[in-house]
């Protein structure tokens, strides 16, 4: 008997319903904070091949209007072409008036770390995105692997 009621409440805490805000666009992620979504800067990074085996992707601007104050802030994105799985989450220095992040190719190349995004699925299509690093203040960015589609926003 006691197995079955705490397989009951095992389910129904499994199948409770996200009650939260929900994202208006598809495949944008938005900052979670409190019960308000901020869209994050949707924008494509320009790539520049510079010295051999080094290639930099710059977004214009030197601060994204997408800001939160939180060290691991937590996003929520309706997709719908996006694969969560796939996407990374990088911090992005501040030169000539851009967001631009470097990458060398090669056995010696030390290139940035992503930080780590667990990614929790809510049902139809939500997905949350949560930063399990401490981001230190400064401008970042999540892309999709692969790709210069960038989501960029300020943590400050």
């Amino acid at each position: 008997m006691r197995l079955l009621v705490f397989l009951v409440l095992a389910f129904s805490a499994f199948a409770q319903k996200y009650t939260g805000p929900v994202p208006e666009k598809e495949d944008l992620p938005y900052i979670l904070q409190a019960d308000n979504l901020i869209p994050t800067e949707a924008a494509t990074a320009q790539e520049q091949k510079g010295k051999k085996d080094e290639v930099t992707y710059a977004v214009t601007g030197a601060a994204s209007p997408a800001r939160t104050p939180l060290a691991s802030p937590i996003f929520l994105l309706k997709v719908k072409d996006l694969e969560p799985e796939k996407l990374q989450l990088y911090k992005l220095d501040v030169r000539n008036g851009r967001r631009e992040i470097t990458f060398r190719q090669g056995k010696r190349a030390k290139n940035p770390d992503p930080a780590h995004i667990n990614v929790k699925r809510l049902g139809e299509g939500l997905v949350r995105l949560e930063v399990s690093d401490s981001l230190t203040n400064g401008q970042y960015s999540i892309t999709p692997q692969g790709s210069n589609d960038v989501f960029c926003f300020e943590v400050f």
